[in-house]
C-alpha cells in the first residue's frame, strides 16, 4: 500500500499534469497513447476517450497534403527506438474537425525504475508563431525590393540630373531598369519641330544586345486613330498595361507594327507603356517588358515605372527651355556684336564662341567704334551672371558705354567713372568688368594705346618678335561698385606705346579660366601659345589660339588689334597729324567681325 504522502504526491502531480498550458501525451512502448491532458484534448479537439488506446502515429500525425506518413519518418516514434530526447517543429497533427495543426514538440523517453515504459511528448500549437514568421518574412521581403525600388530611382535621378544630352541621359535611363524592372526596355521620342515624327533613341535588351541597337532609327509618323500602346500613352499621359493577349493583337498601323517589331526580337510576355511627359507636353513613352511566360506587373512596379518617366519629362522639359534660353541669348549677343571698323591700316578680327550650356551663357561682350574725335576705341566686358538676364544687362551696359563714350572727349578715366554712377542709378545691371581702350597716333603711326580697367583680365601685348607682356596698369574697381558703396575710388588713365607690328589682345576671363584650371596657369597658357603665334595672319591667329587653348564651359570673347610696320599709311611728305576720319572714310573696307560656334581646327604643328 502507498502512504498518504505518496498519495498526495501523486494526487499533486496529476494536477500539474492536468494544468499545463502545453498538451502532453503519454505512450507505451508500441505508441499506442496511455494518457493525455486537457490542454491536448483542446487543441486537437478530441475527447480523452476518441484518443486513448489509439496508435499516436496513425491517428494523428500527417504529412503537408493530410496523408498518413511512414512511421519510420515519425520522429515522436523514434524515440521509443533510440531512448534519446527528440524535438521538432515541422510537423501536423490532425484535428477532431479533420484540420490540420502545426506543432513544435519534444518527446522523452519515460523511464520507470530503471526500465523504458514508453515516451511523453508535449507539444504546442505552432500556427501563431509560423504565421508571425511568415508575416515578418512576408514584410521582409517587401522591404528588401522597396529597398531595391528606392535604390534604383536614386541611380535613375542621378542619371536625369547629370550634365548629359537627352539621348545619351535616355539611353542610360534605360539601362538602369533591365534587368529589375525588366528583360528589356525601349524608348521612343518625339522628333523635335516635326509634328507627328517620332524616333526610337534607345533599347537595352542584354540578351541581345545587337538586336537592340538595330531596333533604334526613325519611326513612322503619329497615326490619326489606332489601338497601338504607344499612341494611347501618348495622348492620354497615362501608362498602358500589355499582357499576352494584347500582345497578340495584330498591329492596326504603321507605328504599331514597329512596336510590335520590339516584343517580335526581343520577346515579351507582358509589358508597360508610360509617357514621358509634364503637364505641358508629352515627350515619348518607355516601353518595358518581360519575356517569361506567366509574368506580369504589379500596381507598385507600375508606379515606380510612371513615377520614373515623369521625372524623365521633366528633365528633357528643362532641356528644352535651356536651349530656347540659349538660343535667345545667343542670338542677343550676335545681334550687339557689330562689325568692326577700320582706321588707316590698322587690323581688328574678333571671336565670340558661345558657352556650352544654356547655364553658362553670360554677359560677355566686345566693342569697338569710333568717337567722335576720329578716335578708334577697343571695349571688352563682362556682366556678372549666366542667364539671359545677364545677356540683357550686358546689352545695356554696353549701349551707356558707347552713348557716355560718344558724348564728350574725355579721359577714359572719366568715361568708366560716369559709367559707373550710370550704373548705380539708372540701372539695374549688376556689377561688370571692363576694359576701356583708345587707340591714338598720328597718319602712319606711331601708335598708343590709352586705357582704364575696371577688374578685367588685364590685355596682353605682342610683339612682332614674339615678346609678350600683360599691361597691369590702369586697374581700378569693378563697375556698379565703387559708386554703390560710396568708395571714391576710381581708375587710373595707363598709357603703353604700341610698336610696329606688334599685336593687341583683349579676351573675357572664359579663355583663361575654367573649373579644372586656375586663371594663372591660364594667364601662362595664353602667353606661351600668343608668343608663338605672334607672326601669324590675325584671323589665324585668332583661329589657332582657340584650338590650342580650346577653352569650355564659360562663353569667350575675343578682341584683337594688329599695328601697322611704321610708316605704313603715311602719304609723301605729308605732316603726321591726330586721326580725324570721318566714320564713312574709316569704316570703308571693314573686314567685320567674325562669330563662330566653334574654334576652326588646325593643321599646323603647335608652337
Amino acid at each position: 500500500m502507498r502512504s498518504a504522502e505518496g498519495l498526495l504526491e501523486i494526487g499533486f502531480m496529476r494536477t500539474v499534469f492536468d494544468s499545463l498550458g502545453a498538451g502532453v501525451f503519454v505512450t507505451e512502448l508500441t505508441g499506442r497513447l496511455t494518457a493525455c491532458n486537457p490542454r491536448a484534448q483542446q487543441l486537437l479537439g478530441r475527447p480523452q476517450k476518441a484518443m486513448l488506446g489509439h496508435d499516436l502515429h496513425d491517428l494523428l500525425h500527417r504529412g503537408p497534403d493530410g496523408g498518413t506518413l511512414p512511421r519510420s519518418e515519425c520522429g515522436m516514434l523514434a524515440v521509443l527506438d533510440s531512448e534519446q530526447p527528440a524535438e521538432g517543429s515541422e510537423e501536423l497533427f490532425l484535428r477532431g474537425d479533420g484540420s490540420l495543426v502545426p506543432i513544435i514538440w519534444a518527446a522523452t523517453p519515460l523511464r520507470h525504475e530503471g526500465r523504458m515504459e514508453g515516451s511523453v511528448v508535449v507539444f504546442h500549437d505552432f500556427s501563431l508563431h509560423r504565421d508571425a514568421a511568415e508575416q515578418t518574412a512576408a514584410h521582409l521581403a517587401a522591404l528588401e525590393g522597396l529597398t531595391a525600388r528606392l535604390t534604383m530611382v536614386a541611380e535613375v535621378s542621378t542619371v536625369l540630373i547629370s550634365a548629359l544630352e537627352t539621348p545619351e541621359m535616355l539611353d542610360r535611363l534605360a539601362g538602369l531598369l533591365v534587368p529589375d524592372m525588366g528583360d528589356w526596355a525601349a524608348i521612343d521620342v518625339r522628333t523635335a519641330g516635326q509634328s507627328g515624327e517620332m524616333r526610337r533613341v534607345a533599347v537595352r535588351a542584354p540578351h541581345d544586345p545587337r538586336t537592340a541597337e538595330a531596333l533604334r532609327g526613325p519611326l513612322p509618323p503619329l497615326p490619326e486613330s489606332t489601338r497601338s500602346a504607344v499612341v494611347q500613352a501618348l495622348r492620354s499621359a497615362e501608362p498602358v498595361a500589355l499582357d499576352a493577349d494584347d500582345l497578340a493583337e495584330a498591329p492596326d498601323s504603321p507605328l504599331a507594327s514597329a512596336h510590335r517589331e520590339l516584343f517580335d526580337r526581343l520577346g515579351g510576355s507582358c509589358a508597360v507603356v508610360v509617357p514621358l511627359y509634364t503637364r505641358r507636353q508629352v515627350f515619348g513613352a518607355l516601353t518595358v517588358a518581360r519575356v517569361d511566360p506567366g509574368s506580369s506587373y504589379s500596381e507598385a512596379e507600375l508606379f515606380v515605372l510612371a513615377d520614373i518617366a515623369r521625372r524623365a519629362g521633366l528633365v528633357m522639359e528643362a532641356g528644352e527651355l535651356f536651349e530656347q534660353q540659349r538660343h535667345v541669348a545667343e542670338t542677343m549677343q550676335r545681334q550687339l556684336l557689330t562689325p568692326l571698323p577700320q582706321v588707316d591700316h590698322l587690323e581688328l578680327a574678333a571671336r565670340y564662341l558661345p558657352a556650352e550650356s544654356a547655364a553658362e551663357i553670360g554677359g560677355d561682350w566686345y566693342d569697338s567704334f569710333l568717337l567722335s574725335d576720329g578716335v578708334l576705341t577697343m571695349v571688352i566686358g563682362d556682366v556678372v551672371g549666366h542667364d539671359l538676364k545677364a545677356a540683357a544687362h550686358m546689352a545695356e551696359v554696353r549701349n551707356m558705354l558707347r552713348a557716355l563714350a560718344w558724348d564728350r572727349t574725355e579721359p577714359p578715366s572719366l568715361i568708366m567713372r560716369r559709367l559707373d554712377e550710370a550704373m548705380t542709378h539708372t540701372s539695374d545691371a549688376p556689377m561688370a568688368t571692363c576694359v576701356f581702350a583708345r587707340i591714338e597716333g598720328a597718319e602712319g603711326g606711331p601708335w598708343k594705346l590709352h586705357w582704364v580697367n575696371a577688374g578685367h583680365p588685364p590685355p596682353l601685348l605682342i610683339t612682332a618678335d614674339g615678346h609678350t607682356r600683360f599691361l597691369e596698369a590702369g586697374h581700378g574697381p569693378l563697375l556698379g561698385l565703387s559708386s554703390a558703396l560710396h568708395m571714391g575710388l576710381g581708375w587710373p588713365d595707363a598709357q603703353a606705346d604700341l610698336p610696329p607690328r606688334s599685336t593687341l589682345l583683349l579676351y573675357t576671363d572664359g579663355l583663361v579660366e575654367s573649373r579644372t584650371r586656375d586663371i594663372e596657369a591660364g594667364l601662362d597658357t595664353l602667353r606661351r601659345h600668343a608668343a608663338a603665334l605672334a607672326r601669324r595672319d590675325i584671323e589665324d591667329f585668332l583661329d589657332e589660339l582657340l584650338r590650342r587653348i580650346d577653352p569650355s564651359g564659360d562663353d569667350v570673347a575675343l578682341l584683337v588689334l594688329r599695328t601697322p610696320a611704321a610708316g605704313v599709311g603715311a602719304g609723301p611728305g605729308e605732316a603726321p597729324a591726330q586721326q580725324a576720319h570721318s566714320p564713312a572714310a574709316a569704316n570703308r573696307g571693314a573686314p567685320g567681325s567674325r562669330i563662330e560656334d566653334t574654334p576652326v581646327r588646325d593643321t599646323s604643328e603647335p608652337g
